[in-house]
């Protein structure tokens, strides 16, 4: 019966470091070197459910909406000790939460002014 012979290619995903020749090299993670993905979860709340309570904002992400030609905010935040995800095209809260984004996580209250909602 012929020895089992595996790739070192294959088997550098396991051990990340093995000797070649005498050369001990060693390959990074992916996660290692490249940037989260930045994917937002948490179960989905509506603006309205939050509004004049207090929230733990804990992330953010800005895109452009599929079906209107503007943005909308993801926010990340904790209600309730559980994390949650709110969609919504106010710009106020958007430019509020890319202007202190460096202070991410942070307490606040969403309040709704009339025509606007804001963070307070």
């Amino acid at each position: 019966m012929a020895p089992l012979r595996l790739s070192l290619r294959l088997l550098a995903p396991v051990l990340r470091q093995f000797s070649k020749g005498g050369i001990i090299i060693t390959y990074p993670k992916f996660s290692d070197f490249a940037p989260a993905s930045g994917k937002l979860d948490g179960e989905k709340m509506k603006l309205a459910d939050i509004l004049d309570k207090e929230i733990l904002v804990t992330g953010y992400a800005v895109h452009k909406s599929k079906f209107k030609d503007e943005m909308y905010l993801t926010l990340q935040f904790e209600f309730d000790n559980v994390k949650r995800v709110l969609f919504t095209g106010s710009g106020v809260l958007t430019n509020q939460i890319e202007t202190y984004a460096d202070k991410i996580p942070f307490y606040a209250i969403v309040k709704n002014f009339g025509k606007y909602f804001a963070f307070t």
